[in-house]
C-alpha cells in the first residue's frame, strides 16, 4: 500500500512536461474555469456558514460554566466541518463536469505511452462522458459523506482528534483520485469495473489524491492546477497500471 501511495505521489514528476509536450493545456481551460467559479461560490459560502455551525453546535453545551470556551472550540470545529464539505462538494463537482474535457486528455496521454492509435476500447460520446463523470462522482460523494461525518464527530474526542485530522486527509484524497483515474478508465471499463480496478490500486488513487489536496492549500494556482496536473498524473500511471494487468484494449473482470 504505502509504495503504491508513492508511485501515485511520484508520477506527478514528469506532469507538467507531458502536458507541454502533448499540447494539452488547450483542453483545460474551461475546467480551469469551472474550477475557479466553483472554488469562488463554495468559500463564500464556507464563510458565511462557518460561524453558524459554531453556534449551533454549542447550543449542545446547555450549562454556563464553561460556555465562552465550548463555544469558541465549536465555532473552529464549525470551520473544518465547513471546509471539510466543501472540499468534497468542489472536487466532485469540478471532477463531473470535467468529465468530458479530461477524457480526451487521458487518451492523448495513453496514445502517447502505448504507440497504438486506435485502441478496441469503448466509445462514448460528450454527453455519455459527462454523465458518466456525474454518476461516478455522486456515487462517491455519497459514499464519502457517509464516511467522512463519523471522522468528523470523533473531532470532540481529544488525542483522538489528530488521527482523525490525518483519516479525514486520507478519505478526501481516496476519493478525489478516484475520479481523476476515471477518466481513462471510462474509456475500458464499464461503472462496476471501473470501482473494482480502483479498490484493487487504492494506494495509487490515494497517492493522486493526496496532493490533489495539497495543490488546493496553495492560493489561487492551486485551483487552477489541481486538474491539469492531477488527472495527467492520474493518466501516466492508470495506463501503466492497464499494461501490468493486461487490461489495455480488452474487458476482462478486474480481480480483486
Amino acid at each position: 500500500m504505502i509504495k503504491n501511495i508513492f508511485d501515485g505521489i511520484q508520477a506527478y514528476s514528469g506532469a507538467l512536461a507531458l502536458i507541454s509536450k502533448l499540447k494539452l493545456w488547450k483542453f483545460f481551460f474551461i475546467p480551469i474555469i469551472i474550477s475557479v467559479v466553483t472554488a469562488t461560490i463554495i468559500t463564500i459560502l464556507a464563510y458565511g456558514l462557518s460561524d453558524n455551525v459554531g453556534r449551533f453546535i454549542a447550543q449542545v453545551w446547555v450549562w454556563d460554566w464553561g460556555k465562552a470556551t465550548f463555544t469558541s472550540i465549536s465555532t473552529f470545529i464549525g470551520g473544518i466541518v465547513i471546509l471539510a464539505i466543501g472540499l468534497i462538494l468542489y472536487k466532485h463537482i469540478i471532477m463531473a463536469l470535467s468529465a468530458p474535457f479530461m477524457s480526451p486528455v487521458s487518451e492523448k496521454i495513453e496514445v502517447h505511452l502505448t504507440g497504438i492509435e486506435k485502441h478496441h476500447h469503448r466509445k462514448t460520446s460528450f454527453q455519455e462522458q459527462l454523465w458518466r463523470g456525474i454518476k461516478i462522482n455522486f456515487r462517491n460523494l455519497g459514499k464519502e459523506l457517509l464516511i467522512t461525518i463519523p471522522i468528523l464527530l470523533l473531532k470532540f474526542i481529544p488525542v483522538v482528534n489528530i488521527f482523525s485530522t490525518v483519516l479525514l486527509f486520507l478519505v478526501q484524497a481516496y476519493y478525489a483520485g478516484f475520479g481523476n483515474m476515471d477518466y481513462t478508465l471510462e474509456r475500458h471499463f464499464k461503472f462496476r469495473e471501473s470501482v473494482q480496478f480502483v479498490r484493487k490500486h487504492r494506494g495509487v488513487a490515494i497517492g493522486n489524491g493526496i496532493v490533489f489536496i495539497l495543490f488546493l492549500l496553495i492560493p489561487v494556482l492551486g485551483i487552477i492546477l489541481v486538474l491539469p496536473m492531477s488527472v495527467t498524473a492520474a493518466s501516466l500511471k492508470t495506463v501503466d497500471l492497464l499494461k501490468e494487468d493486461n487490461l489495455l484494449g480488452g474487458h476482462k473482470t478486474v480481480v480483486l
